[in-house]
Parts: structure tokens; C-alpha cells; sequence
């Protein structure tokens, strides 16, 4: 088992920044990819951004692309989600998550898959004002 915390939610207006950060305990970190989704009221959860094992391959969703930046400390057992010119439609609950398999492959479309993680957060909300 995997088990995942989230903190940094909270609420910021249009055009500023938030830093999520997820730490995680039970098994080697290192051994597993990582992602970050959201989830807005009334729609389903969706990518957000991953990380490879190593932090070598990253991917992002389109909408977030230029604005936030994954990022992991192995040594600190932590992931990271920094978040930039924040907008109203960022808003939601995060969910940080760790791939099911150690060692998982690495390519974009297994990993912007929500069936790809097995162990997740109890998410941290984020709010954006207009």
C-alpha cells in the first residue's frame, strides 16, 4: 500500500500561483510514477500532469501546459505541483496519485490514465476567483 496527503489547496484569485505538495508513505517512492488529476464540481476527474519514476519524463494536460510544473523529491518522499496565472477554470479538487505497478511503463497514454493509479489522496481543494 501506498498511502498519499495532500496539502497547499486553498483559495487565490485569477492570475495567481499555488504550490501543492503530496507526501507519500508504505513503499519505495522512487519505485513509482506519480500524477496529479482534479476534479470540478459536477464533471469527472481529469489529468492534470504526471511523472516518471525518476522525474526524467513529464507530461502535462494541454490546459495546464505552461502554467504548472510537476515536480518530485525521492529523498523527501514528496510530489510537487506548482501552479501559475491561475485561472477560474482551474478550480477544484486535486487528487495527487501513484501508479499501481511499480515500475510502471512510462508512455503518455497509460500514464494520463486514471485506471493507471491505484493509490490516491484525499485531494486538497483549489479555488480561483474571477
Amino acid at each position: 500500500q501506498v498511502q498519499l496527503v495532500e496539502s497547499g489547496g486553498g483559495l487565490v484569485q485569477a492570475g495567481g500561483s499555488l504550490s501543492l505538495s503530496c507526501a507519500a508513505s508504505g513503499r519505495t517512492f522512487s519505485n513509482y510514477n506519480m500524477g496529479w488529476f482534479r476534479q470540478a464540481p459536477g464533471k469527472e476527474r481529469e489529468f492534470v500532469a504526471a511523472i516518471s519514476r525518476s522525474g526524467g519524463t513529464i507530461y502535462y494536460a494541454d490546459s495546464v501546459k505552461g502554467r504548472f510544473t510537476i515536480s518530485r523529491g525521492n529523498a523527501k518522499n514528496t510530489q510537487y505541483l506548482q501552479m501559475t496565472s491561475l485561472k477560474p477554470e482551474d478550480t477544484g479538487v486535486y487528487y495527487c496519485a501513484a501508479d499501481r505497478e511499480p515500475f510502471g511503463g512510462v508512455s503518455y497514454g497509460r500514464l494520463k490514465l486514471r485506471g493507471t493509479y491505484a493509490y490516491w489522496g484525499q485531494g486538497t481543494q483549489v479555488t480561483v476567483s474571477s
